[in-house]
């Protein structure tokens, strides 16, 4: 299985480098239209190469959905840690309890009648 991950990350590397040297050539990268920049006084243009917007907008994408998906699963975490508090609670009640149980008891009829 290793072995099959490795093939498929050095085939991902291969295709990767194969679009980024088909790729090469310059483009400009504006933040605004054209139409905008003689209006507007911060007219911000970059020159690219191709390959690396392409690669931008992956990293970009995956970066929103991963900061998607962490704040919508806020509700199952925090419903997570209220449940995981609760039990520990309960834990810590029934270890005080069981220890008031056998408080009286002789340590040997203790354990024979509760082995865990």
């Amino acid at each position: 299985m290793r072995y099959l991950r490795y093939a498929f990350l050095a085939s991902l590397a291969f295709v990767l480098v194969l679009l980024a040297v088909a790729n090469r050539e310059m483009t400009t990268l504006s933040l605004l239209p054209a139409e905008l920049n003689d209006i507007a006084p911060f007219a911000f243009s970059i020159n690219l190469p191709v390959f690396s917007v392409f690669f931008l907008g992956i990293f970009f994408g995956v970066g929103v959905g991963f900061a998607w998906e962490w704040l919508r699963e806020y509700k199952l975490r925090a419903e997570a840690s209220r449940n995981g508090r609760a039990l520990r609670k309960a834990e810590r009640e029934l270890a005080k309890l069981k220890g008031e149980k056998y408080k009286d008891q002789d340590d040997v009829l203790a354990l024979i009648e509760d082995p865990a």
